[in-house]
């Protein structure tokens, strides 16, 4: 083969990204708002901390536990102080009181690439119709309000329940990053998932039937998990 005859990948129509802004997404079960460290702190920190919360939440995180509400404010109103990690409090709308965090962050505009990360769904939380939607309300304005053509996932490769939940969500597994960093006097080795935009289209529709209140009886209770509907889309 020639030089000038090497592949060179597919040419794409391309216009970069917008940067996502402090908005908030809003779903029927769940609202993501902008993290507001005075008005969030004290609900957060009961749910992530003892005697009524899960500590175990910070286990697979770069931070927390805390020693106590003032230091877990402290490190949040570092996080809000920049534009990546862009932070939400996840609100459910039966609760009405911030029991979760999530971000955007790796944010590359330019390149169409965003991530979702630093996730800590309290007890209340995880598992619930609200997380599902939650992760759905990233994932459609990442690429239809904002234009990124590829939405990650990364997790500890030990963190197992990490990557199932982002495997139910419709990610590709693509690897294993080895020694990937050093957290917490640890080596992690991270794992790598993504969805494109598309996959987008057929995940997308998997979500809105999974969401749709009709998939629930009356106590709640799903009738199709989200995995099987997204595999019965064509």
């Amino acid at each position: 083969m020639m030089a000038d005859e090497r592949p060179l990948g597919e040419v794409v129509s391309w216009t970069p990204a917008r940067v996502p802004g402090r908005e908030e997404l809003r779903g029927r079960t769940v609202a993501l708002v902008p993290l507001d460290v005075e008005r969030d702190v004290a609900s957060l920190y009961r749910v992530s901390h003892a005697p009524d919360g899960d500590p175990s939440v910070w286990t697979y995180l770069s931070v927390g536990p805390f020693a106590d509400e003032g230091e877990l404010g402290a490190r949040l109103a570092e996080g809000v102080a920049g534009d990546d990690p862009l932070w939400f409090s996840v609100v459910p709308a039966e609760m009405g009181m911030a029991i979760g965090l999530v971000t955007y962050l790796r944010i590359d505009a330019e390149m169409g690439s965003i991530e979702i990360g630093n996730i800590m769904f309290g007890p209340g939380l995880r598992r619930t119709t609200a997380a599902t939607e939650a992760i759905f309300l990233l994932a459609r304005h990442a690429f239809e309000e904002l234009g990124y053509r590829r939405f990650e996932w990364k997790c500890n490769a030990l963190n197992a329940a990490s990557r199932r939940a982002a495997e139910r969500f419709g990610f590709t597994f693509e690897g294993i990053f080895r020694q990937h960093m050093v957290v917490k006097g640890r080596n992690r080795d991270t794992a790598w998932l993504s969805i494109t935009d598309r996959e987008w289209p057929r995940i997308r529709a998997g979500f809105e039937a999974f969401l749709d209140p009709d998939n629930f009886d009356a106590q709640g209770r799903q009738r199709r998990p989200l995995a099987e509907l997204i595999s019965a889309v064509p």
